[in-house]
């Protein structure tokens, strides 16, 4: 069975992390979450992969190249207009040929693990399947509606109490599912969702069916997201792993994994489970709390203490430092004596829409210089390219290009 993956959005919801990279090149234990999907893929021995690409294509294809270091073969085509769900789906049309009696379509987007997949690949049935989750709180989901087994309607995006049963944007489709694509109307966002091709097919008598997976599945929809899905994935880790080079007096504690040419100061504590990339120098008297990911070529100086974060690739950390429920993007350069406040139950507003961080303290863009002793306010954003001068509070975001003097 062949797979085409949806990577073509940027994930404005996940701003500023996306605006140097789309949603799928985000990191979850130092690896993209695309590659996380992948895996999940090639361990149900889904090897024939499709990528429908758009925003910031180039950095995909470069990662992922033709698929070969990852265990599959992988074919890229381009959905220059993000027109929805369903017309993605439809760029691939001529890769999905006459001996493909189904293709599994899939978000590359989402935390999936095999086992997830492998529930939707044991269960379909019909002339299309999705996979469903119950959720409690479905605020901000697509949600259906059941008759046993048969979906009967699909509730786009309408939270309320007419259905607990979420849909993962997980399907099995037959190749007709190109006619009743080429049949569905524009939404009222100006998209093509297929979502609206899946009700048209109720619509029309087909049978469409659901099957519920009680396995890992987590849809990153705001940056802080990311850190619940960094915080699963460690902690399915079961074992301690050591290529790089651990000083005497240094403690590491807990399922860790520390890459190699990574030097790790005496008097550093670590507790896992975390996860260290390679060609980073760690300490002297660092303290590394769970939950926590450092990406590669990083340093970070004394007596600085990181709890619970994501800290991307080529960072610079200086001594006294203090963070926590944070991602911090690729090339920041911290000064001495950094501190991020963090608060629970903030309403983060974007794009006039009030939006609930359950814990965070900040997110940083990629290329930022910050100078010592700063501080920074739960919940604060800072783009890319920022320069913040030292003694400064940083109150409120900071658009790109920002100079705090």
């Amino acid at each position: 069975m062949k797979a085409i993956i949806l990577a073509a959005g940027e994930g404005l919801r996940c701003r500023p992390l996306t605006l140097t990279r789309s949603k799928v090149m985000l990191p979850i234990a130092n690896r993209p979450i695309l590659e996380h999907v992948i895996d999940s893929l090639e361990k149900n021995r889904i090897t024939d992969i499709i990528l429908v690409v758009g925003y910031k294509k180039e950095r995909i294809m470069d990662y992922f190249e033709d698929g070969l270091n990852f265990g599959v073969k992988i074919k890229y085509i381009e959905q220059k207009a993000q027109l929805g769900t369903a017309h993605a789906i439809e760029q691939a049309k001529s890769m999905i040929g006459p001996e493909d009696s189904e293709f599994l379509v899939l978000n590359g987007d989402n935390l999936v693990e095999p086992k997830t997949i492998a529930d939707l690949l044991n269960n379909y049935e019909g002339d299309a399947s999705l996979l469903t989750v119950r959720m409690e709180d479905t605020a901000g989901y697509g949600v259906v509606l059941t008759d046993k087994k048969r979906v009967t309607r699909i509730l786009e995006k309408r939270p309320g109490d007419l259905s607990r049963i979420v849909n993962t944007g997980i399907y099995v489709f037959t190749p007709q599912v190109f006619e009743t694509i080429e049949k569905t109307p524009i939404s009222e966002n100006g998209e093509y969702a297929i979502t609206d091709t899946l009700q048209l097919m109720i619509d029309e008598g087909k049978i469409v069916t659901s099957v519920l997976t009680e396995s890992k599945w987590l849809d990153a929809v705001h940056s802080w997201d990311l850190l619940k899905a960094n915080a699963i994935v460690l902690d399915s880790a079961r074992s301690q792993r050591i290529e790089g080079e651990v000083e005497e007096g240094a403690v590491i504690r807990g399922n860790v994994t520390i890459g190699k040419n990574t030097r790790i100061r005496s008097g550093t504590y670590i507790l896992g489970p975390a996860v260290i990339g390679e060609n980073c120098d760690i300490g002297p008297n660092v303290v590394i709390l769970p939950s926590t990911t450092i990406g590669d070529n990083v340093s970070i100086r004394s007596f600085t203490e990181i709890q619970n974060s994501i800290i991307m690739n080529d960072c610079r950390i200086y001594s006294h430092g203090q963070i926590s429920n944070s991602i911090i993007g690729s090339n920041n350069t911290i000064g001495s004596g950094f501190f991020v406040e963090e608060k629970e139950g903030l309403s983060i507003i974007m794009n006039g829409t009030v939006h609930r961080a359950p814990k965070l303290g900040t997110i940083f863009g990629d290329d930022n210089r910050i100078g010592n002793s700063v501080l920074v306010k739960a919940g604060v954003t800072v783009a890319v390219d920022c320069q913040v001068e030292s003694g400064n509070t940083i109150y409120r975001d900071l658009p790109h290009h920002s100079v705090v003097l």
